[in-house]
């Protein structure tokens, strides 16, 4: 055994590790590093985006505060169709759906990422909900297919996760919007240098509210096509950014194929678009009950 280095008896474990981990390459970093955050995301209970304020004097966790993001807007349109666009229909939709909610659960503190025409950059959207320690990120938007006139109907639910390159179709469209956005390859993770590393990172940290956001897909997807009686593609797992960078359960609602004319006419009338918020409302309250029970 060679002989004793004073030069390194009084470094601390961890600073050795460190040290070593510099030599790396910077996927093996990315993979240490991911199994690290795993482990401290396991040892922290799954609902808890801020202890001390997400808790009661009783310990018990509050389901407080909802997050709704009505998709694209501004110079942004999203999808057409033949007389309407996305960023509008998502608006409009955004908007009962925060009214509905303030009147029938008036105790939840509801937030919108964009209430006028107004493009907010993706990392943003995911910014307001981080920063207000939403409990659950609800994303609007309308799906399309690539003919001007479409024929596929109905509703699809998307949440992050890892994905078959031939399943990517609808994170590409929704991810488009970062197109629009200066040094968007600065801003997102999975775009820039590092994107093997960040990948893995978010994915770690997505992981741990995989769980809760497929519970509410699940809920919904149950609403739309059970009470509703609408078709619905149901949930699937995407790279979509502006769930990739949120801290909490969240889910992308394709609300309808909008370059359908059914489609089109049932996303621009009061009473689809009041159905459609009905049912996200039903699917809420008993995802939330599901914490009591």
């Amino acid at each position: 055994m060679p002989a004793n280095n004073s030069k390194t008896q009084g470094l601390y474990p961890k600073t050795i590790v460190y040290l070593c981990a510099m030599f790396f390459k910077p996927l093996t970093r990315a993979v240490l590093l991911s199994c690290t955050i795993l482990f401290l995301a396991g040892a922290c209970p799954a609902f808890a985006q801020s202890p001390g304020k997400t808790e009661d004097s009783t310990g018990a966790f509050r389901f407080k505060t909802i997050v709704i993001d009505p998709g694209h807007g501004g110079k942004d349109p999203g999808a057409h169709g033949a007389y309407s666009n996305e960023k509008a229909v998502a608006l409009s939709i955004g908007k009962k759906l925060r009214d509905a909610l303030n009147d029938q659960l008036p105790n939840i503190n509801v937030i919108m990422t964009r209430s006028t025409d107004k493009f907010i950059e993706l990392h943003n959207r995911a910014e307001i909900a981080n920063e207000n320690k939403a409990n659950l990120f609800i994303s609007i938007h309308c799906n399309s297919t690539p003919q001007r006139v479409g024929t596929r109907r109905g509703a699809m639910l998307l949440l992050y996760g890892f994905h078959r390159k031939q399943e990517q179709l609808e994170a590409l469209r929704e991810n488009a919007s970062i197109y629009q956005e200066k040094d968007y390859q600065k801003k997102y993770n999975g775009y820039g240098e590092d994107a093997a590393m960040n990948a893995i990172v978010l994915a770690a940290f997505q992981q741990r509210y995989r769980k809760q956001s497929v519970q509410f897909g699940e809920l919904l997807n149950t609403e739309f096509t059970e009470t509703d009686g609408r078709p619905s593609v149901g949930v699937k797992e995407q790279g979509v950014l502006v769930l990739q960078q949120s801290g909490m359960p969240g889910l992308l609602i394709e609300t309808g194929f909008i370059n359908n004319p059914d489609d089109e006419r049932y996303l621009n009338s009061d009473e689809g678009q009041n159905q459609i918020v009905q049912s996200i409302i039903r699917a809420i309250k008993k995802y939330k009950a599901g914490f009591n029970s």
